[in-house]
């Protein structure tokens, strides 16, 4: 009898672990799970009952959204309330175009909120993914905590970081990331304009790369980011995913 219950329980776990494999083939074919969301319950229930739910925030005027994403204790994504497909999205470039990622930068409270304790710039990062990194196809900006040794990283190589973009001196989880200085409180420039303003093939090819906007307190104790971008390279297994540099369990938050 010992040996028959053994066995259907290791059926049962067998059959509960197929399940939960269906569930996730079948989220990550939705690549419109965040559009719907967005559009279809968030802003609809905003303008409707002055409630985001199940987002985390709406800014009607502002055009994003901000939920809570599935992955991770702290982890939450910006979103437009516009239908901008990626990092690719023209949109992102037209002149005039929304600093997202000053927007996604002025919500890392919530970021804070969930770790439990104020953090420091220097841990928190925002990151977009390129179109070869990413399961959905509506524009959205990971805003989580940095992964330390990426931290400690661009807190090593900040000395050789220019205003401009140049090779980062060492590799980011075995990536080659172009790097740049960007000096204020909250972030002065639109990274998507600086990428295709500052490296000469991004403009005409924007979908491959990956950006991220790392805080960071400089060697002069002022506040600023260091900007990062990589471009995709499937064929060498590159996605262009910066959001690996990022630490869905937070780490730096814990004691």
């Amino acid at each position: 009898m010992v040996a028959g219950a053994a066995m259907m329980a290791r059926s049962l776990a067998l059959a509960l672990a197929m399940l939960l494999a269906a569930g996730a083939v079948a989220c990550a074919d939705n690549s419109d799970a965040l559009w719907n969301i967005v559009d279809g319950q968030c802003v609809p229930d905003q303008r409707q009952n002055g409630n985001p739910a199940p987002c985390a925030r709406v800014d009607i005027d502002g055009g994003f959204a901000v939920l809570k994403d599935r992955r991770g204790a702290t982890q939450y994504l910006l979103i437009p309330t516009a239908r901008i497909t990626g990092i690719e999205s023209p949109a992102l470039l037209d002149p005039g175009a929304r600093n997202y990622f000053a927007d996604a930068w002025s919500m890392r409270g919530l970021v804070e909120a969930r770790a439990g304790r104020d953090l420091p710039r220097d841990d928190i990062g925002l990151a977009v993914n390129s179109m070869f990194g990413r399961s959905q196809n509506q524009m959205h900006i990971h805003i989580d905590c940095l992964a330390a040794d990426i931290r400690d990283a661009l807190h090593r190589n900040e000395p050789l970081i220019g205003h401009d973009w140049s090779p980062l001196a060492e590799t980011l989880r075995g990536q080659h990331y172009l790097a740049m200085k960007a000096a204020g409180d909250s972030l002065p420039v639109d990274p998507f304009a600086g990428l295709a303003d500052g490296v000469p093939d991004a403009r005409s090819s924007m979908g491959s790369y990956t950006l991220v906007a790392a805080g960071i307190t400089f060697s002069d104790g002022q506040p600023g980011f260091v900007l990062l971008a990589d471009r995709a390279m499937p064929e060498t297994a590159d996605r262009g995913s910066g959001e690996a540099l990022q630490d869905h369990d937070c780490a730096v938050a814990k004691p």
